[in-house]
């Protein structure tokens, strides 16, 4: 069996097409979504992500607002700078780029967002929401991997439903996200959420019907540890110097050997990522259509 391939570019540009007639209806009100991003130190792999979002915000017709700080910006500084960005009202989506520098208080900077403009779906207002809102449609914004990583699957007719998933790593910005959304009645899926603290973790993952790993320690994810025809999404991301080419090489938390026992694999890079950015436009676009209404 070789894997067929999630492929999160071709999704990620259906999603972006479903965008353009919302996006054409602002524009004729005279409204422009706004994309504001907001960029602190000289992390490279960060100053590359925020690129390609404005790159996608520019494509649809976004106004794009950057703001670039060096590494040695006070949490004031910082501060004020969102507090300029929430009470502009051309703005209507706004993403503090993480990591930011060890000086500075990263869940601070996420609850000082404008809930109403919280393009990530990361504040704790909007993550409340998602807690407390089982069965009926959600009118606020939602984290966009753990959403996209769905979409991803969705758009490929897989059926989630009832199914078991295994969720590899609980971190707010996937893994305990993508529970909250997975067992969701308009889902109904069955999700087991592990850790650091899990015992025989293949024990778990054989019994899977979907694999989602999101911890970024290189091919943790093993051939042997998955039964065939198991869906795999690949949502780590780690880096390792590569000697042959002198750079920095990108691995993800699945064993390329994973793809003969997978009925589906996403890629890394071209998977989940694409569909990561985006969700954050269409979450920019459905701020924009409610703080214009």
């Amino acid at each position: 069996m070789t894997a067929q391939i999630l492929d999160g570019e071709r999704a990620a540009t259906e999603v972006k097409s479903e965008l353009v007639e919302r996006i054409a209806a602002l524009t004729a009100r005279g409204i422009a979504p706004g994309l504001a991003t907001v960029l602190v130190g000289d992390d490279a792999p960060s100053h590359a992500y925020v690129r390609m979002k404005h790159r996608d915000a520019s494509a649809l017709g976004f106004a794009s607002f950057e703001r670039r700080l060096p590494a040695e910006t006070s949490q004031e500084e910082l501060d004020a700078v969102i507090d300029e960005l929430n009470a502009n009202p051309e703005v209507h989506g706004i993403l503090v780029q993480i990591p930011l520098p060890k000086h500075l208080d990263e869940q601070a900077v996420l609850e000082r967002i404008d809930p109403a403009k919280d393009a990530d779906g990361l504040h704790p207002v909007n993550l409340g929401k998602l807690v407390l809102n089982v069965n009926g449609p959600i009118d606020s914004p939602l984290p966009c991997t753990p959403v996209g990583a769905i979409q991803l699957m969705l758009r490929n007719d897989i059926e989630l439903a009832g199914k078991n998933i295994v969720v590899v790593g609980r971190g707010i910005t996937v893994g305990r996200a993508l529970g909250l959304l997975l067992t969701r009645r308009s889902i109904n899926a069955t999700v087991t959420l592990t850790h650091t603290g899990t015992k025989d973790l293949p024990a778990h993952l054989r019994q899977a019907d979907v694999v989602i790993s999101a911890v970024g320690v290189p091919h943790l994810i093993k051939a042997e540890d998955l039964k065939p025809g198991v869906v795999v999404l690949d949502v780590g991301v780690s880096r390792e110097f590569d000697e042959a080419t002198g750079k920095p090489k990108l691995l993800g938390d699945i064993d390329p050997a994973a793809a003969e026992v997978a009925a589906w694999l996403s890629p890394n890079p071209g998977g989940v990522g694409p569909m990561t950015r985006a969700m954050l436009m269409s979450n920019v676009v459905a701020a924009a259509e409610r703080l214009s209404a």
